[in-house]
């Protein structure tokens, strides 16, 4: 084994992007991933949506009344199920606590940083790496003139943070986007947003690591963190142990199950998503979007559209809640009305579990009390749009070199 060596847990978008970046600082790299090669995970079937207009963090004003509202109706983009378990309840008591201006205003500068940023390493991959990327902006759309006028007022907010938007009116958003009919009161154009080929990307990101010499090894669980003292010695599961000098937990939604017997209580919950991809769309939009009321993301991937959407809360539960798609599919001839609900018969819907940590920002950094064990998790809908940048400031930590913005924001043991 190689002096140096860094095994990384978790093969998604999070986990491939540190071990590319680990490989090109010249450390040994491992991978270890608890899917097949070639599954379908988060990091593959998600919006494929690079966004820095989302630089309002999930625990953000008005959330606490809108998720009321909404968990009353079994269609609604979000949701959290009833549940005595302390862990959900100790989460959902810090999302309250942060749920407010104060946390945005301390927040929003940073995830615009790690946006951008992330946006440009999305770039410097596609100068040599085919993967879809269309750097043309997103379009949140608004039927409502409540909602535009409230979208207007974010896009003030992204003006002031340096993001480039445009309030559009009914006539302009047509011609933004011509592909598709839309029925909306207008819309915001996000001009530096872009998106891309999820499962395209994650193919090229792949290869990348097995050519520069990293391994990864699939199908392996890892349940069981060898500690002595300070440090960690080795990860294991499924009858199989991988030595390092170095680890790095990126686990996705089962990150802070790994970590518990380590003694962290890592505040993270699995929110559950549903994406579903159809081949022959009556017609094509140009731009991906959001429908701004209805909290649904519409994607064009080649000759294909993945329409995504919802947050349900509440455990590693990868069941699928047909109420909920119904939901989503309900919005589309809302907004599209060339679509029926129709058109989505016979495809079947893919779900998938995203890691919320309880204020809306990411864990990075060095697991408290463990000099060689690094976390990275917690993105919620973010972790594509933020996998670039991730890696690499993973990288730089394990290196031992300053990363290029101040992150102990996202620190891992931020809550205790």
């Amino acid at each position: 084994m190689a002096q140096d060596r860094v095994v990384i847990v978790g093969g998604g978008v999070i986990g491939l992007s540190a071990a590319w970046n680990l490989l090109q600082a010249g450390f040994p790299v491992h991978v270890v991933e608890r899917e097949g090669a070639g599954d379908a995970t988060c990091s593959t079937v998600n919006a494929g949506m690079v966004v820095p207009s989302h630089f309002v963090p999930l625990a953000a004003p008005g959330m606490i009344a809108k998720g009321m509202r909404w968990i009353l109706n079994p269609e609604s983009p979000f949701y959290v199920r009833p549940t005595l378990d302390p862990a959900l309840l100790r989460w959902g008591w810090l999302f309250w606590r942060h749920a407010d201006a104060r946390h945005v205003a301390a927040s929003r500068g940073l995830l615009r940083d790690l946006n951008l940023e992330s946006r440009r390493l999305f770039g410097e991959f596609a100068r040599e790496e085919d993967f879809g990327l269309v750097q043309r902006g997103l379009l949140m759309l608004c039927r409502t003139r409540e909602g535009l006028e409230e979208e207007a007022e974010m896009a003030h907010m992204a003006e002031s943070l340096g993001i480039e938007t445009r309030v559009l009116d009914p006539k302009q958003t047509a011609a933004a986007d011509p592909g598709v009919t839309m029925d909306v009161a207008g819309a915001v154009h996000f001009l530096q947003d872009c998106h891309l080929d999820p499962a395209r990307f994650m193919a090229a990101l792949r290869r990348r690591v097995l050519a520069a010499g990293g391994e990864i090894t699939s199908g392996v669980e890892i349940d069981l963190i060898e500690r002595n003292g300070g440090q960690v010695t080795a990860v294991s599961g499924g009858g199989q142990q991988f030595a390092a000098k170095s680890f790095v937990i990126a686990g996705g939604s089962w990150s802070a199950k790994l970590l518990r017997p380590l003694g962290l209580r890592l505040p993270l919950q699995a929110g559950k998503g549903y994406s579903i991809t159809l081949p022959k769309p009556p017609e094509m939009p140009e731009l991906c979007s959001i429908f701004a009321e209805a909290k649904v993301a519409i994607t064009p991937l080649g000759d294909s559209l993945r329409v995504a959407g919802t947050m349900e809360v509440g455990g590693l539960d990868l069941s699928i809640n047909r109420r909920r798609v119904n939901g989503i599919l309900k919005s589309v001839p809302l907004y599209f009305p060339k679509f029926r609900q129709e058109d989505f018969a016979g495809i079947e819907p893919w779900a998938g579990l995203r890691p919320v940590s309880p204020d809306g920002l990411p864990y990075v950094g060095m697991v408290p009390g463990i000099g060689n064990l690094f976390a990275a998790t917690g993105h919620a809908m973010l972790g594509l749009s933020l996998g670039p940048v991730t890696g690499r400031l993973v990288a730089d930590l394990v290196a031992g070199r300053t990363p290029f913005t101040d992150i102990s924001r996202l620190a891992v043991g931020r809550f205790g």
